[in-house]
């Protein structure tokens, strides 16, 4: 059962809300890496539901694909710089680095 192009544009609305809420709210660097992975996901699934709707090739698949290759290596500098936080100064709190910086 397929869905339609609405169902999912609601899907990746849902996703990218959740993904701006967590990284507005969160103040520890993994849960802000998660939001941002959760913003990616949401493009990632518009620029697939657009290609099988409307575009019918493989535009959309390729953008997807470039997305998540993205994402991995956001994700593989993000969590050595935020390892590298966490054995410099012993937590993994955003506001507390940024106090201990100055």
């Amino acid at each position: 059962m397929a869905g339609s192009l609405t169902s999912y544009l609601i899907v990746s609305a849902a996703l990218f809300c959740l993904g701006i809420y967590a990284v507005l709210t969160r103040r520890n660097a993994i849960a802000f890496l998660m939001g941002i992975e959760l913003i990616l996901n949401s493009a990632s699934l518009n620029f697939v539901a657009f290609a099988r709707f409307v575009d019918h090739g493989l535009s959309g698949q390729m953008m997807a694909i470039f997305a998540i290759i993205l994402a991995a290596s956001e994700a593989a500098v993000a969590l050595a710089i935020v390892l590298n936080i966490f054995s410099n100064f012993k937590t993994v709190d955003v506001d507390e680095v940024d106090a201990m910086r100055g």
